[in-house]
């Protein structure tokens, strides 16, 4: 029998970074088309910035900064512009949101060595820097198509207000919120797509939200001004963050039950600060907080190897 021998990896794959962000850029398609039909035009310029000046700090950090000649954009910074946008009220200015892009992609990301080896999810560290230094911009919230000046669905929610939105315009987007968090039937729809094109596995967002919506449902059921299961799952970012934040294959752990683990503690995290923090939101926090916990967490949910010798007891 001839033998063909030769270096690993053995097992190869077609698949590239570029075609992985691409299914993510078409996954959040129908969440920033929505957008810019929401909020109109101001949407579509901050849509541009971050997208378009994401990429190009990228490409200009990797290929002059770091000295890689052969470097050809691979779409990452897109995507990270994308979600920052998405992330952002459309109050924010044009020039605010490019400081939020150069926090994402040089602090958060190429800092700590470009793709793959940056801890915490770069958007949502644009995110809060930007939540932190502009906290008027990123907190005036406007109605869509009308664009008058209102409270969030979990804003009214922590203040104790009558509830003005039912759960069927929070489902299908006509609420008041980040340009890319109001619809969460348009975040499953893009969702979905990853599921399909198997980008994504499904546990960290169904131990996210299953999370969230137990300790709502015990709460709620001792008082009801703690809102109920429904509003904390469709009434704020956490659909956004669930389902294309916490499952960044980066800062996520590798295993199901690393997956498991880190959901159910984003949304323990997350209810904690909606429930008694000053925040009405804490989706970004929490995922941050987790991102941290992430080496703990592979560590201790390491697979065995398969084959591996078992240890043999000493006598000695």
């Amino acid at each position: 029998m001839k033998l063909s021998m030769m270096a690993a990896p053995h097992l190869r794959s077609e698949d590239s970074v570029r075609k992985i962000m691409l299914d993510v850029l078409i996954a959040l398609s129908p969440a920033a088309v929505w957008a810019v039909v929401s909020f109109g035009l101001k949407a579509l310029a901050l849509i541009l910035v971050c997208t378009l000046g994401a990429e190009a700090l990228e490409f200009f950090v990797v290929r002059f900064v770091r000295q890689k000649k052969s470097f050809r954009p691979d779409l990452s910074g897109s995507v990270t512009g994308l979600l920052l946008a998405l992330n952002l009220s459309v109050s924010v200015e044009w020039w605010q949101a490019l400081i939020g892009v150069f926090v994402a992609i040089v602090i958060a990301k190429a800092v700590f060595g470009g793709l793959g080896k940056n801890f915490f999810n770069p958007a949502l560290v644009g995110r809060v820097f930007l939540l932190i230094s502009f906290p008027v911009q990123m907190t005036t919230w406007f109605n869509p198509f009308d664009m008058q000046t209102t409270a969030t669905p979990m804003a009214i929610l922590k203040q104790g207000a009558p509830r003005v939105f039912s759960l069927q315009e929070m489902f299908l987007g006509t609420i008041p919120g980040s340009i890319g968090e109001v619809s969460a039937l348009l975040l499953l729809l893009g969702f979905g797509w990853l599921l399909l094109r198997k980008r994504v596995a499904p546990f960290i967002p169904i131990a996210y939200v299953g999370t969230v919506a137990i300790m709502a449902s015990i709460f709620y059921a001792v008082n009801p001004g703690f809102g109920s299961p429904l509003y904390h799952i469709f009434g704020g970012g956490l659909m956004l963050g669930a389902l294309f934040m916490a499952t960044d294959m980066v800062t996520s752990p590798m295993s199901i039950k690393g997956h498991i683990i880190f959901g159910i503690g984003c949304g323990a995290v997350t209810m904690i600060i909606r429930l008694f923090g000053g925040y009405p939101e804490g989706v970004s926090f929490a995922i941050l907080v987790m991102n941290a916990f992430v080496p703990l967490i592979d560590m201790g949910t390491k697979p065995k190897i398969f084959g591996k010798p078992k240890k043999v007891k000493s006598n000695a």
